[in-house]
């Protein structure tokens, strides 16, 4: 059975939808070993979304989708602005410092690229940048959405795995930061290199001051939400419901740019993003079902042989593989087809699944970057009113870093596994 897996993968290449196409192979599957067996299908599917974590989903979607027209993100671009628009190069590097923040608060990469693109590429291109530059920067600064904390891969990676998604969560902090300096020396080079200025000098204490004073509620969410897992004061889902609570009264009552009329479209939209994702976990869990009725992931470890005991060269197939995929199947489909085939292997190699979890993410979120699926290229691209090939000059070297720092995370894993044992050291869940 395990031609399953080519088999999923020619239905993804001929474009019918993961959802669908892990459906359809499980089914298949199921009637091949025993059609009795296809009684179990709605239970497993059940099974798969009756998971008390998951509710975390729409949470933090709909939380990230009040915060996108309750106001922040215009105040946390303009704070940032405040912190590095000095430098040769600022205001490139105010997207990536406001893509972490923004990051911190919603989880995703579309959303980021999105929101901060629609008020950066056009600042840009007035500051003489190149669009293509400004295009690429946007993309690439959104993927650390999915690494920084709270993250809605992060999330569906710890359901699956069974791992503690506040672990995850934790582990998530130092790699997400490492890819958003990376990116910030690359537009401090290219600053330097073409004279690009937003601001003359550094902000007067006066100006910073109110600056943080308006970006200050914003800031404070993240660590509201880390703080509390941290501590053992809530748990990862609910957090989601505070991070709902938070945003409804910041931007409704403090700001006050979230509209009553905003609600019915936010909801909606958040509506159709959770029901897409909880149709493909429903059949996601099916699939991994079968797989394990099958054996299929420990026959996988006898055909890779002396790789599957090698962690390194475990972790470099591995990553290849995601890379890989991560240009033609989006993020949340990955996490879902690969974790069931890659967890048992990286456990019998000793790898940490807290570790693997931040290395499939940043491999995966490099892929929305990565053409021909790059969703977040297709995002900046319309807003910048640019064919997706015109960044490539740019884009490449920005994916560049992004690889490098995930070699770093894969092959140190104390970059990314040292928060979770400190926490643990001194007893902080």
């Amino acid at each position: 059975m395990i031609w399953l897996i080519p088999f999923l993968f020619l239905l993804i290449l001929i474009r019918v939808p993961i959802a669908f196409a892990l459906g359809f192979v499980s089914m298949v599957g199921i009637m091949l070993t025993d059609p009795g067996l296809l009684v179990n299908i709605p239970r497993r599917i059940f099974s798969g979304i009756n998971s008390f974590t998951l509710v975390a989903v729409p949470l933090f979607i709909l939380a990230g989708e009040i915060m996108t027209k309750g106001g922040i993100s215009q105040r946390l671009i303009r704070f940032s602005q405040m912190i590095v628009g000095w430098l040769p190069g600022g205001l490139a590097m105010v997207i990536i410092v406001a893509s972490m923040f923004f990051s911190a608060l919603t989880g995703t990469a579309i959303a980021a690229a999105a929101a901060i693109g629609g008020m950066m590429i056009p600042a840009m291109r007035k500051e003489g940048y190149d669009d293509r530059f400004s295009a690429s920067l946007v993309a690439t600064s959104a993927t650390i959405g999915p690494i920084i904390p709270p993250s809605i891969v992060l999330i569906l990676f710890g359901v699956m795995a069974s791992v503690s998604i506040g672990d995850l969560f934790i582990a998530g902090v130092v790699p997400g930061v490492l890819m958003g300096v990376g990116l910030m020396v690359y537009c401090l080079i290219i600053g330097i290199k073409n004279g690009n200025k937003s601001r003359e000098g550094l902000p007067n204490m006066k100006e910073f001051l109110l600056g943080f004073k308006d970006a200050l509620l914003a800031l404070i969410m993240p660590l509201i939400i880390l703080g509390g897992i941290i501590s053992g004061v809530f748990t990862a889902t609910e957090s989601g419901v505070i991070a709902v609570v938070y945003a409804i009264i910041v931007g409704t009552l403090v700001y006050k740019e979230l509209k009553l009329k905003d609600l019915s479209i936010i909801l909606l939209n958040t509506a159709k993003t959770t029901a897409s994702i909880v149709f493909l976990i429903g059949n996601a869990a099916l699939f991994i079902w079968l797989l394990t009725y099958h054996q299929i992931p420990q026959q996988m470890i006898e055909m890779l042989g002396p790789v599957a005991d090698n962690a390194i060269l475990l972790l470099l197939v591995i990553n290849v593989i995601l890379l890989i995929a991560g240009t033609f199947i989006d993020t949340i489909s990955a996490v879902s087809i690969f974790t069931p085939l890659f967890l048992p292997l990286i456990l019998a190699a000793g790898i940490d699944p807290v570790h693997f979890g931040i290395i499939m993410a940043v491999n995966l979120t490099i892929g929305m970057v990565t053409p021909p699926l790059g969703v977040c290229l297709f995002v900046t691209a319309k807003i910048a009113k640019i064919k997706v090939p015109a960044m490539f000059p740019y884009l490449i070297p920005q994916i560049l870093i992004l690889i490098a720092v995930l070699i770093v995370i894969t092959y140190i894993p104390q970059v990314t596994m040292f928060l979770p044992e400190f926490m643990q050291n001194f007893g902080v869940e």
